[in-house]
């Protein structure tokens, strides 16, 4: 028995969808394409190399650091001299080895993203402090998802992906800045709301500021090592 005309083109139909042949949808928006990033070396080739573990000509405020075998220990409280808002921050440290002291004396320094938002850098490997205040933590705001510190000594990695805030013309919060971090490659921030500048004696708040602004690494009083520091513009 001959199977009716209709069939015939609904199983044709069938067929070329089965295989693709649908029309294919489109968004219809016109977009740049994206630029060429060369991946190729450590160092993206569109990042700005803050420090290259030669010198410390990219920061304000330079005294009393070590510059030796490609890293450098801080002496004071330094600031890029370049400006930045949002922009994805690669960073290593490393406490001392010799362990001193505790809590918040123990390994003591921190990232400043626009100078006044701080991930927290301190040796966390079985060292109890508030938790809020350990390393990883967006300092006095939110302790990170888990703790990823290595021991006393071993270098590490901050990956830090920063969304400024903007202000209105009135200088009131128009949207909030965000931080994600990556310490050792494992998230310890997940697109983390910053509630405003971070402060020991003090709750966070917004104070209206420009949109670009430095990067700062503390000074707490302890021989804590930096290397291999460079940024992206997003």
């Amino acid at each position: 028995m001959r199977k009716p005309f209709h069939w015939i083109i609904a199983a044709v139909m069938l067929a070329c969808g089965a295989i693709g042949m649908t029309e294919e949808w489109k968004s219809g928006v016109n977009w740049a394409e994206p630029r060429v990033v060369d991946t190729s070396t450590p160092i993206p080739s569109d990042a700005k190399v803050l420090f290259n573990g030669q010198n410390m000509d990219a920061w304000d405020g330079v005294k009393d650091w070590v510059i030796q075998d490609g890293y450098a220990q801080v002496g004071s409280n330094v600031r890029s001299k370049e400006k930045f808002g949002d922009c994805q921050l690669h960073i290593e440290f490393a406490t001392p080895e010799k362990v001193e002291g505790d809590g918040q004396g123990r390994g003591n320094s921190g990232v400043y993203l626009m100078n006044r938002y701080e991930v927290q850098v301190l040796d966390s490997f079985e060292n109890k402090t508030y938790f809020d205040g350990q390393c990883a933590s967006l300092y006095k705001t939110r302790p990170p998802l888990v703790n990823a510190c290595r021991k006393p000594g071993q270098w590490q990695t901050y990956d830090i992906i920063f969304k400024a805030p903007r202000f209105r013309a009135d200088g009131s919060l128009k949207s909030p800045a965000y931080v994600t971090v990556l310490q050792n490659g494992v998230v310890v921030q997940d697109h983390t709301e910053i509630l405003g500048g971070t402060y020991y004696e003090n709750p966070p708040s917004y104070e209206p500021h420009d949109g670009k602004d430095s990067i700062s690494l503390q000074y707490h009083g302890n021989p804590v090592r930096y290397r291999n520091i460079w940024v992206r513009e997003l």
